[in-house]
């Protein structure tokens, strides 16, 4: 019996309320209406954005569901719809493409107006799709992938290659895509160029792998963490350090290190700290710094403007500058092509059951 046009009963990891456990609860997820589509989702990627959530530290309505990186495949399709059909594998993208407005229509904007950056938690009707126990449930960034079903628009879906495993395939909808951008699209690093990255988590490692997919010939993996380092090495890192094992600051030890030629820094941790580390630590007069890492909400970044006078670039990306719809299914057949290999990211396979787990190993620094 089709399931299209009726709600959906499935399991969903609910969030009532900050700082609180995951709780997994019975959802209904209603049909998708005028240019919508219903997703069936096969894997999930956390992020720890998804975690900035849970803390506090990324706006949101309660009670959600979060989750923003995965793959599944359209069950069903609202009015309107033509770019996807039922029963094709898409990956979801928090980051939506509607190729319309100035953002999209500009080569290198990809900031797309119907992106959720006020939290709303609801879809462009002003209604969610989401219910609990009676209770509404808001989306986060307008895809919700911490569930069975979720609804997404139209314009933040893209179809890939039905070959693309699921498991590794979900890293696209942020982790990889996001980072790889960074250091293509955004940095535009060079051949021969050389690098230093700041953290070494999923994101991080991507930036590394992009990195050394645009020729860079010196890539400085940097963390407190040095259970990171071998996976770091593995991706592409020509070296590592921690801070930990210097008495001066860490620009000085990159300055000495590579003798004041440090083109590219990459800051892919989100504190204020390490974003100055980072600006400093790129040549003085043409280093080229790009924050990756989401801050706190609300916080303010404090620098010497002298950091910039004399040259150095400071830019920013989300989704690593790419725009989602035409950058993620290339992306999906440069894998099947066997072009970069995400096997490196993912460190733990769970059942959905165990999402709170999950979280434990991400916040313990083993995943």
């Amino acid at each position: 019996m089709t399931t299209a046009g009726k709600v959906i009963k499935c399991k969903a990891a609910v969030l009532w309320e900050q700082k609180k456990p995951f709780s997994i609860e019975e959802v209904e997820v209603a049909p998708p209406k005028a240019k919508e589509v219903r997703i069936k989702i096969l894997a999930t990627g956390i992020c720890r954005t998804d975690d900035h959530v849970v803390e506090g530290m990324w706006p949101s309505k309660f009670p959600v569901i979060v989750g923003h990186e995965a793959v599944g495949i359209v069950e069903s399709i609202g009015e309107g719809v033509t770019t996807v059909k039922p029963g094709d594998k898409v990956i979801p993208l928090f980051l939506p493409q509607c190729r319309e407005c100035k953002y999209c229509r500009n080569p290198d904007g990809n900031l797309c107006i119907m992106t959720d950056l006020k939290a709303d938690g609801v879809m462009s009707d002003g209604t969610s799709r989401f219910t609990c126990k009676g209770e509404t449930i808001y989306h986060f960034m307008n895809i919700s992938t911490f569930t069975e079903y979720t609804v997404a628009s139209e314009f933040a879906v893209a179809k890939i290659d039905d070959a693309a495993p699921s498991e590794k395939i979900c890293l696209l909808g942020c982790a990889f895509s996001t980072g790889y951008g960074a250091a293509v699209k955004t940095g535009k690093v060079t051949p021969g160029s050389t690098c230093a990255v700041f953290g070494l988590g999923g994101v991080g490692l991507s930036v590394i792998m992009g990195c050394k997919l645009a020729g860079a010939s010196r890539i400085i993996g940097i963390d407190l963490n040095k259970g990171k380092f071998e996976k770091a090495m593995a991706v592409g890192a020509t070296e590592c350090i921690s801070p930990k094992d210097f008495t001066k600051p860490i620009s000085e030890v990159l300055s000495e290190m590579t003798g004041d030629s440090v083109d590219y820094t990459f800051e892919v941790i989100g504190h204020l700290e390490t974003m100055i580390d980072a600006i400093e630590s790129c040549n003085k007069n043409y280093g080229t710094c790009v924050l990756v890492g989401i801050p706190p909400s609300g916080k303010k970044l404090s620098c010497d403007p002298m950091l910039l006078l004399f040259g150095r670039t400071l830019k920013g990306c989300i989704f690593g500058g790419c725009k989602s719809r035409d950058v993620v299914p290339k992306l999906a057949t440069d894998f099947l092509a066997k072009k970069f290999d995400l096997d490196q990211l993912i460190t733990h396979v769970l059942p959905f059951k165990n999402i709170q787990e999950g979280f434990e190993l991400l916040n313990s620094g083993k995943s």
